[in-house]
């Protein structure tokens, strides 16, 4: 009953590039709608009063419309997972916020990593299948390992570390797991500080981030970081002493 629609698929490889251009027209509406501008701490002062109103009266829809806005917003590449993951805090509360926003991250993040294997990778795969022969065997074996520490100490950009492993055959169950643990700690951290912002936006302040490269957040990231590299650091250790 399903041979046909795999046949279909198969027979027509462009039918990988649908998700891709799926995705660049949400990404051109978005930048046609203004959306970047729209998620910026004065926007967001703006509508403080109405947000919170709506929250406090449609709490399911509202966190259900909040978890999809994030989950698009990370799949987009949009610079503004700062601003959302504090809105979470301001809207939900620290708990419930940063439950939301780890689950918008992570399905964005999700979603946009199976559009670039999909699309990208087939294309890409004769040049690449040097690094993909050296890098393919050490992403399965030590992949999470390696996502969870660059997830956990944020050196680089999220949609980088997005589309990397894409690219190099990570599998999706090691990379959502990786995603998912690895963006807790700063989402906790920016959804608390969400939290305490109403008074801040009122008076027509941004916030105080700093605290997020303070050493009281970033050691304690980097001590987690080098933790979820020790078993990687372990096996290549015994590799050189039994080699």
């Amino acid at each position: 009953m399903f041979a046909a629609p795999f046949r279909t698929f198969r027979a027509m490889p462009w039918l990988r590039l649908l998700p891709l251009l799926l995705l660049i027209g949400a990404l051109a509406a978005a930048l046609w709608l203004g959306l970047p501008g729209d998620l910026s701490w004065h926007a967001l002062a703006e509508r403080q009063a109405a947000l919170t109103a709506a929250a406090a009266a449609h709490p399911a829809s509202a966190l259900a419309a909040y978890v999809g806005l994030y989950a698009l917003i990370a799949a987009l590449s949009i610079p503004a997972t700062t601003v959302m993951s504090a809105a979470g805090g301001l809207l939900f509360g620290t708990v419930l916020g940063s439950i939301a926003a780890v689950a918008g991250a992570t399905l964005g993040a999700v979603l946009l990593f199976l559009i670039v294997r999909a699309a990208f990778r087939p294309l890409l795969a004769r040049r690449l299948a040097p690094v993909l022969a050296r890098i393919g065997p050490a992403l399965e074996r030590d992949g999470f390992g390696a996502l969870l520490a660059l997830r956990l100490v944020p050196l680089f950009p999220f949609w980088l570390v997005n589309l990397a492993p894409a690219l190099v055959g990570m599998r999706l169950l090691p990379f959502a797991a990786a995603t998912l643990l690895g963006i807790v700690p700063a989402s906790v951290v920016l959804v608390s500080v969400g939290a305490g912002l109403g008074g801040v936006l009122a008076a027509g302040g941004e916030p105080d981030l700093t605290v997020l490269v303070s050493p009281r957040v970033l050691l304690p990231l980097a001590g987690l970081a080098l933790l979820s590299l020790l078993p990687t650091l372990w096996r290549r250790w015994r590799g050189r002493v039994h080699a």
